[in-house]
């Protein structure tokens, strides 16, 4: 199950790179509330999962893939795997330190983990700060990690 989770986990930032390197910046919103807000919720689960060095490798391996993984899109693919290293990295980060149950520290780390991804991939991939689209990433991402979270959350109380 571990395995498979963090298999999806991977394929989620895949599919998130390739349609914005396919549709562009307008695509932003509907991807980050779908996949990336996924993500998020997804990085939490596994954090429970796994050892704190097996979740870091697998960030770091999940960064370097989703570089390799957008062909023609050197700029996208730089974009993603920083984004998704600093993100991933804070999100981890505020996880680990906060406190209660885990839907709380998991609300808690996707509202970090969703404006640090918004702010660097957007301002990475598409060369500058465009507020607009920074903040209807951040606000899909927040709402698709909550979505996703309360989904999460229910399969590990079983």
């Amino acid at each position: 199950m571990r395995m498979l989770a963090a298999v999806i986990y991977v394929a989620a930032m895949i599919a998130a790179n390739m349609s914005i390197a396919y549709f562009g910046p307008t695509s932003a919103p509907i991807n980050a509330f779908l996949f990336i807000g996924f993500d998020l919720a997804m990085r939490d689960w596994l954090q429970g999962e796994f050892k704190t060095g097996e979740m870091v490798s697998l960030i770091v391996c999940a960064s370097i893939i989703t570089y390799v993984t957008v062909p023609g899109s050197e700029r996208i693919a730089v974009a993603s795997a920083v984004a998704f290293l600093l993100a991933a990295s804070c999100d981890f980060a505020s996880f680990t330190v906060a406190g209660g149950p885990w839907l709380r520290r998991s609300s808690i780390s996707n509202l970090v983990g969703a404006a640090v991804d918004s702010l660097v991939f957007t301002t990475i991939a598409f060369g500058a700060v465009m507020p607009d689209i920074i903040l209807l990433q951040f606000c899909a991402k927040v709402a698709g990690a909550s979505i996703w979270s309360l989904a999460l959350d229910k399969v590990r109380a079983r």
